[in-house]
């Protein structure tokens, strides 16, 4: 699991947000924000929502989960097929149907084509963009409605939310019956959605803020309660549980996210020894590491791996554990291990890539390079992998395409003239007319495209 805290930046209120299930009032723009990348939990997610994907038309190979860390309940879509959801809603929910209804929604906003606006300002922009732009109108939503002045001192902007949110209302009926038939269509039961709508309203109660109307940035839950419910009333798979393999995927994604944003102490706690299923020893392995106690995690890990030997994010927990306690040689064979069982996952690439950069082996540097190149045709939006390229490219004195890597990191993290300058410097260092030359060229036509 990797963490990355980034800074929320102020967001144009012209570029509309992706609405969000419940936007908190206490989010500011200035707060800080931390985005997880997790591959085994993606993946038990991505998992869970195919059956609805497909239902709606959408290739669950094409869509992304984005975790943010953070323990208030929300949940958006932003820069085409990406949902993003709080794992406050994650470890908030009490069953799968209620994590896959909150979904099941989101996917309705982006089958239906949603907040165009949005997306052609976030499509091309990196993942910690995206959050910012998101946090930062929605704070600026936010504090407008807990204060009469807002709409007074900019009265033109005022209008143009009220616009925004006005329309954005008819998209939140849209998305959520379009929710209801994605879990008809896939035979699963819309109760959980409902369940989660009236762990919303107890926020909305215990808030005690009064909004104007049209400066919320979803109808009313009271509003959105009622129809769903008429819906579960109707519907003939509202009885249908949760399947086994759902329940134990949450439970096994609970376990870890709390394992690694929790204390240690709350976590051993939680998982005492006597507890001995898989995910206790999980999540005491996690904490274990955390504290950090290397001599006490590796043996559960080792035992995990033992009786779980096609288990790829075991062996990852092993690996990350060993790199990040400096034990570089060590860390290869279990990450090498877990790509070799989970081969389609980019994120485990990155992180074995950086290992083997890290040994200042020529020849695995070289390995680094075919790694990276592979994990980001899939994960372009990961700026660090760009910066991780670069480093392998210098280190192997192809500097052409370190300056290349650089680049396209300087065009994912929207930072214009880096991106420029770093193409012009791949050009200058790279044969005229050879693919990356190419490629730099679009870089440098694409920044020149984007606004400062």
């Amino acid at each position: 699991m990797k963490a990355t805290v980034m800074a929320a930046r102020n967001a144009r209120l012209a570029a509309t947000v992706a609405l969000a299930m419940l936007l908190a009032s206490t989010q500011t723009a200035t707060g800080a924000e931390t985005y997880i990348r997790d591959t085994e939990i993606e993946a038990d997610i991505q998992t869970m929502m195919a059956p609805i994907w497909k239902v709606a038309g959408l290739d669950p190979n094409a869509l992304h989960i984005y975790l943010i860390q953070d323990k208030q309940l929300n949940a958006f879509v932003a820069g085409g097929q990406n949902e993003f959801i709080n794992t406050g809603v994650i470890l908030r929910a009490k069953t799968p149907n209620q994590l896959i209804g909150v979904l099941a929604h989101e996917t309705g906003h982006i089958s239906g084509g949603h907040l165009t606006r949005f997306q052609e300002a976030a499509r091309n922009a990196s993942i910690e963009g995206i959050i910012a732009m998101v946090v930062g109108a929605a704070a600026a939503v936010a504090s407008k409605g807990s204060s009469g002045s807002g709409a007074a001192m900019l009265p033109a902007e005022g209008v143009a939310q009220r616009a925004f949110l006005q329309y954005s209302v008819g998209q939140e009926a849209a998305a959520d019956q379009a929710a209801m038939s994605f879990l008809d269509r896939s035979g699963q039961s819309a109760r959980g959605f409902l369940e989660f709508f009236q762990i919303l309203q107890g926020e909305e109660l215990l808030s005690g803020v009064r909004q104007d109307p049209y400066l919320r940035s979803h109808p009313l839950t009271s509003q959105r309660i009622e129809y769903v419910r008429n819906h579960v009333e109707r519907s003939r798979f509202s009885d249908v549980p949760d399947s086994a393999a759902n329940i134990d995927l949450l439970k096994r994604i609970k376990a870890k996210l709390e394992a690694f944003i929790s204390p240690p102490s709350s976590t051993l706690a939680a998982y005492p020894e006597k507890d001995q299923s898989v995910v206790a020893r999980y999540a005491r392995a996690i904490a274990y590491y955390r504290i950090p106690q290397l001599d006490r995690a590796l043996p559960v890990i080792d035992g995990l791996i033992r009786d779980f030997p096609k288990d790829p994010y075991f062996r990852e927990l092993k690996g990350q554990m060993l790199f990040e306690n400096g034990r570089i040689a060590e860390a290869i064979a279990p990450y090498e291990e877990a790509i070799r069982l989970a081969p389609g996952a980019a994120l485990l690439r990155i992180s074995l890539a950086q290992a083997y950069i890290e040994t200042n082996d020529p020849a695995m540097n070289k390995r680094a390079i075919a790694h990276l190149n592979d994990a980001l045709r899939t994960e372009d939006k990961e700026t660090g992998a760009w910066r991780l390229l670069a480093t392998a490219y210098g280190r192997d004195n192809q500097m052409g395409m370190a300056a290349l890597a650089l680049a396209e990191e300087g065009l994912s993290a929207g930072k214009k003239k880096v991106a420029q300058q770093q193409a012009n410097r791949a050009k200058a260092l790279l044969p005229k007319n050879s693919t990356a030359y190419n490629r730099a060229e679009n870089i440098h036509r694409q920044a020149e495209e984007r606004d400062d």
